[in-house]
């Protein structure tokens, strides 16, 4: 007979309870880590208030945590193969108990989104109930072996040892290997292994691309086929990779509630519980670390403080200045012209004006397009009020895209005007061919900003025109021109 067709109260009588572990197991994250992480990016100043707190104990961290931050439970990334696991256990009719180390009133919240829970065992006071404390807490309420218990850590041996059955979900390295020794593992759940192709996702590769940039001195001074500045190119590439990846992954992890909340960014790998909080904080110094070894060894000092000055400004833009209307994307129109100032410092060559005020205008315009993106689906969506983690209202889109635009037609202006410059005849044996490539760039900024205007664009404008085939040809024929003036 099924058991669903026994009353619920015959059932309760004869099935011990069950018990779920929070974060690694139910949540595919941490949740001391998340409010770690929040509290920085909601008050970066005051980061070293956690020191004297975990000195006093992770309770007493937690509990100062849990009152200086504001987790949006309803987001968090859970495991829904756990949640099947639970909700199979109710219709049993079992006694389903939420056993966690993370703090009650936490506890408490998540157990009132998912309505799950009959009873709910977490860290409070000066206690915090983890490994042996859980354990025993777990021992005095139902006995030893009166219960079934589901977590995934090496602080869920002891309980797993005095669990009737253990259920593992996503183990920790060697955690499994420990818990087989007691003989009582009922099921292994795996579902949420992170892989390589998690990681590439993180350290974002492909944005790689943008790094391209540092060359642009050397096209400048037509010395693109020198070995000896190639190596130099490719040392500087590298370094601003991986520094560039560091970036990404901390403004990842600060991110982490706003990302959540957006359509796409909410399956970014750590958003999604991918990838842990732990490993990202472990990751993204080590690659700081390794960016700024190779660039003092083997690069000039120049390009060295660039670098630290790009690295700087994207954290004063990832903790402030992404909220201020306007200097937000002035300051990715810095960014991507750093890379250039960085190319001139890593080849020690100059910098003319044509160059930085080329870039900063087109740069800025693809900054535009990125917000322009963000407000259209906003206002698609049909919200009045300010995007989450920004300084802009959805009404605000039609401003955006005439700034874009008229920025984009400036750096056509500046393009023009450089043609004209009397240095520009000392580097070009037909420097009038230039004049091509006006018309080739007006024809893709304002192709762009159609694209952009319907709704049809990428989250990110560079990535969309290195797939985009039209801007592909039109990337080859700009160059053409160039090489033809040559």
């Amino acid at each position: 007979m099924n058991a669903a067709a026994y009353p619920r109260e015959v059932l309760a009588t004869c099935a011990p309870p069950l018990v779920v572990d929070l974060d690694g197991t139910l949540l595919r994250t941490d949740l001391l880590f998340e409010m770690g992480v929040a509290f920085v990016r909601r008050r970066p100043r005051r980061w070293v208030h956690v020191v004297p707190w975990m000195l006093k104990g992770k309770a007493i961290l937690k509990a100062n945590l849990v009152r200086e931050t504001d987790i949006d439970v309803s987001a968090l990334p859970y495991d829904s193969a756990v949640i099947d696991l639970i909700e199979t256990g109710r219709a049993q009719g079992r006694r389903i108990v939420l056993a966690t180390a993370s703090h009650r009133m936490l506890a408490e919240r998540i157990a009132a989104h998912l309505n799950l829970f009959d009873q709910i065992l977490a860290t409070e006071g000066t206690i915090n109930l983890s490994g042996e404390r859980k354990r025993r807490a777990l021992v005095e309420e139902y006995g030893v072996g009166g219960f079934d218990y589901i977590g995934n850590s090496h602080d869920d041996v002891p309980v797993w040892a005095a669990a009737r059955q253990a259920c593992l979900v996503n183990p920790q390295i060697g955690a499994e290997r420990r818990a087989r020794i007691q003989g009582n593992i009922s099921q292994v759940v795996r579902s949420n292994s992170a892989c390589a192709g998690d990681w590439m996702r993180a350290c974002r590769l492909h944005q790689w691309l943008k790094n391209l940039l540092i060359f642009v001195p050397l096209m400048a001074a037509h010395e693109l086929t020198d070995p000896a500045q190639l190596l130099q190119g490719a040392l500087a590439f590298l370094c601003f990779g991986m520094c560039a990846s560091s970036v990404y992954i901390l403004n990842d992890l600060l991110d982490l509630a706003d990302d959540r909340h957006h359509r796409t960014k909410r399956l970014r790998p750590f958003a999604a519980g991918r990838l842990s909080i732990k490993n990202g904080l472990l990751v993204f110094p080590l690659l700081l670390a390794a960016a700024f070894s190779v660039a003092w060894i083997f690069l000039p000092w120049q390009f060295t403080g660039v670098m630290a000055a790009y690295y700087l400004l994207t954290q004063a833009y990832s903790l402030s200045l992404k909220r201020r209307m306007a200097v937000d994307v002035i300051v990715l129109a810095a960014l991507y012209t750093m890379r250039i100032i960085a190319g001139g410092a890593a080849f020690t060559l100059p910098l003319s004006f044509w160059t930085l005020a080329f870039s900063t205008f087109m740069f800025l315009s693809l900054a535009l397009v990125k917000r322009y993106t963000e407000l259209h689906e906003a206002h698609r969506k049909g919200l009045l009020e300010k995007t989450r983690g920004r300084a802009y209202f959805p009404s605000d889109l039609y401003m955006i895209a005439s700034l874009g635009a008229a920025s984009g037609y400036m750096a056509v202006i500046v393009l023009a005007l450089y043609i004209h410059e009397p240095e520009t005849a000392l580097l070009y044996e037909r420097p009038q061919l230039i004049w091509l490539s006006c018309p080739l760039l007006l024809q893709w900024i304002t192709r762009t900003w159609l694209i952009t205007y319907r709704g049809q664009m990428h989250d990110d404008p560079v990535i969309f025109a290195v797939r985009d085939r039209v801007s592909l040809v039109i990337g080859a024929l700009f160059s053409l021109v160039f090489w033809l003036a040559a």
